[in-house]
């Protein structure tokens, strides 16, 4: 993987300069753009051309839930990965079906921010223990409450299977390579049921999976 470019939008300075300067070691990460708010942010987003932004939520003037929709909608193909002090599940929720990419506390180690930079941008999305949790609960209070869900949601094997690999972070390559089809045909799967689904993107098409009980 080569150099992985990266914007931060956070209104307080000692906390950006913090991550900078915590993930200076790692060589294949580069910070292009610093912003106190999504405004700042969304004025430099095109000349800086990030692939991944950390997003805090509580910011003056635009604020990380709107601006994170804004990207997913001009941006789709910049990853964003929420660095949040909130752990509210309702806050996870909502960003990761309006097109948020990851959602990391803001106590994470600079070892794990790194690890879900890489990932989201290699992947698509970053899942830890944290969100994994929040899906867990949510998963078993919709099976309790709508337990006919799963009912009205079809899927053919391939559809399953192409899912079910996009879930345990298969790359589109490996996924081919595994069902014996062309990457292009896995990518055509993967978009059919992220228009079924209204997801966003990939994150959002593992979130909608796991949280209604579509993969074993």
């Amino acid at each position: 993987m080569g150099i992985i470019k990266v914007a931060i939008a956070d209104d307080h300075k000692i906390f950006r300069k913090g991550v900078i300067l915590s993930l200076r070691p790692f060589t294949n990460i580069k910070f292009v753009q610093e912003a106190e708010n999504g405004d700042e942010l969304l004025n430099g987003i095109t000349q800086s051309d990030p692939d991944v932004v950390l997003m805090d939520l509580r910011m003056p003037g635009k604020d990380g839930i709107e601006t994170t929709k804004i990207i997913s909608k001009q941006h789709p193909g910049i990853k964003v990965l929420v660095l949040s002090m909130y752990e509210d599940e309702r806050f996870v929720y909502h960003l990761m079906e309006n097109g948020a990419n990851g959602y990391m506390l803001k106590n994470a180690e600079p070892q794990e921010i790194r690890r879900a930079i890489m990932e989201v941008s290699e992947k698509g999305y970053y899942l830890n223990n944290f969100v994994n949790r929040i899906l867990l609960k949510k998963s078993h209070s919709r099976q309790k409450v709508v337990p006919s869900l799963n009912n009205e949601i079809t899927l053919s094997d391939k559809e399953r299977d192409v899912l079910r690999f996009i879930c345990m972070e298969f790359t589109a390559q490996e996924i081919a390579q595994k069902m014996d089809i062309s990457p292009r045909t896995v990518e055509a799967i993967k978009d059919r049921l992220m228009e079924r689904f209204g997801s966003k993107n990939t994150a959002g098409l593992v979130f909608f999976a796991v949280k209604n009980n579509l993969i074993d």
